[in-house]
Parts: structure tokens; C-alpha cells; sequence
């Protein structure tokens, strides 16, 4: 089966992104769904989410820059199926770098060609950075579905637009006409509030083929679970962001087809 990768995606930050990243990919480990992360963020967040201690030249920067293979970067964790490309303080540079080079927006499709191709995952998930800058726009032309991750609040809907128009941007260019708008991920949803409903309900008229049913609750546990290194299945596995986080995955693999193994 071949391989899907997913970016998830936002300019914006503090909208759940990195959380909804680390826990839709645990939820797809967790139903034997091999799953690579890839922390494509020079704050690393992903990669410290999951116990995984930063460390000098571990990351794309190299293979970004024709240095190494992408396969070097691979590094287990301690979950079973869930692997993860990490991210360092170098990476930052790419911003800037890849400007430079040739083809600077396609460099992230080239390096994880070989590693699609191998078929050695199901899902490849990449977190990218709260903008949208060189890091992010690779991402987008590189991945086969994106997955925005919209916080249910104020502005959201003209956050949602801008990631658009950039989705737009990529096809004109030709550098990704495969790219797909796989869905949009409700992030911090407070059912107490009109407003977050009203939000919800906004993007549902939008985008009513596109919104997942799931909504991820705004959730103490959920921002905790970072700091202990730990996807929230591991830290609380029966809190109500660790429910939803599953039920999120289920509805990914229902609605892309994933299936268990490499």
C-alpha cells in the first residue's frame, strides 16, 4: 500500500498544531498503523513530545542542503510503530537557505522521495512551523493531504483563508497538483462557549465535506502531556483529549483508506 503524508499546518501558533501532530500520529501507532513524525519546526516541539532529547545534526537540515539521507534521520522512540524524523536549532537556517537554492520549494518533495517510495510507512505526518515560510510551503508540496489545524475562536475562519490561498499558490506553481485539502482538525473546542460553536459551525458551512466530526477539547491534560515527553495516550490515557484524539484517528483512517503495517 503506498505511503500518504499528511501536513498539518497553521501560520498561526498556539493553535494545537504540534499537539494534534505527536497524538494523531500515536493514535495511528497506537492502531498498528506504521507512522512516521516528522518534526519539520526548529523549536522541536514535536520531537521533545515524544522523549526525544535534541541533538546536533539530527535533523532535516542536512538532507534539506543535498547532506546525508533522509534514512540517517530516522530515530526510533518508545512507542511501538512510531518513528520520528527530529528537529534541532539548525534547521532555523533552512529558512533562509533554501532561498538560495534551486528549486527551493520542491527540496522537501525531493529528499522524501526515496523514502515514499520505500513503502516503509503507512503515514508520514509533519509538523511544520507556526508560519508560513520556506519550511511550511516544502511541506505543502510535498505532502499528498493537508490538515489544517483550526483553533475554535476568534479569526479562525481568516486564518483558514490565508492557508488556502497559499494551497492555491502551490498548485499555479505546479509544484504539487496533487495536493489535497484532507480535512480541517478543531482544535481547543470549549462546548460551554456560543462562540466556539458558532466557529464550528462556520467552518462546517464552508467546508461541510472537509471538517472532522471530532473537535479536540480545550484540556489541562492535553498541554501538560508535552512536558512529561509523553503523547497524551501515554500520560492519561482515559482523559477526554486522549478520546478524541483516538476518535480522530479513527476517522483518518476511515477516510484515507490506512490500514495496519509498513
Amino acid at each position: 500500500m503506498p505511503t500518504t503524508i499528511f501536513t498539518i499546518a497553521n501560520q498561526k501558533g498556539g493553535v494545537g498544531k504540534t499537539t494534534t501532530a505527536v497524538n494523531l500520529a500515536a493514535a495511528l501507532a497506537e492502531r498498528k498503523i506504521h507512522t512516521l513524525l516528522i518534526d519539520l519546526d526548529p523549536q522541536a516541539n514535536a520531537t521533545s513530545a515524544v522523549g526525544v532529547e535534541k541533538q546536533a545534526g539530527r535533523s532535516l537540515y542536512g538532507p534539506l542542503n543535498g547532506e546525508g539521507s533522509v534514512f540517517e534521520m530516522i530515530t526510533p522512540t518508545e512507542y511501538q510503530h512510531l518513528a520520528l524524523i527530529p528537529s534541532e536549532e539548525d534547521l532555523a537556517a533552512a529558512e533562509v537557505e533554501l532561498a538560495q537554492s534551486e528549486n527551493y520549494l520542491a527540496r522537501l518533495s525531493e529528499v522524501l522521495r526515496p523514502l515514499k517510495a520505500s513503502n516503509g510507512y503507512r503515514a508520514i505526518i509533519i509538523d511544520c512551523p507556526p508560519s508560513m515560510g520556506m519550511l511550511s510551503m516544502n511541506s505543502l508540496a510535498a505532502a499528498d493531504q493537508l490538515l489544517i489545524a483550526l483553533q475554535s475562536e476568534y479569526m479562525a475562519l481568516e486564518g483558514l483563508g490565508q492557508i488556502l490561498r497559499n494551497v492555491d499558490r502551490i498548485r499555479d506553481a505546479g509544484l504539487n497538483n496533487d495536493l489535497n485539502l484532507g480535512g480541517v482538525i478543531m482544535t481547543m473546542y470549549d462546548g460551554r462557549t456560543n462562540l466556539a460553536k458558532q466557529v464550528v459551525d462556520e467552518v462546517r458551512a464552508h467546508l461541510p465535506d472537509k471538517i472532522f466530526n471530532t473537535l479536540i477539547p480545550r484540556s489541562v491534560r492535553l498541554s501538560e502531556a508535552p512536558s512529561f515527553g509523553k503523547p497524551i495516550f501515554a500520560y492519561d490515557n482515559a482523559s477526554a483529549g486522549a478520546v478524541a484524539y483516538r476518535e480522530l484517528g479513527a476517522e483518518v483512517i476511515k477516510r484515507f483508506g490506512l490500514t495496519p503495517g509498513r
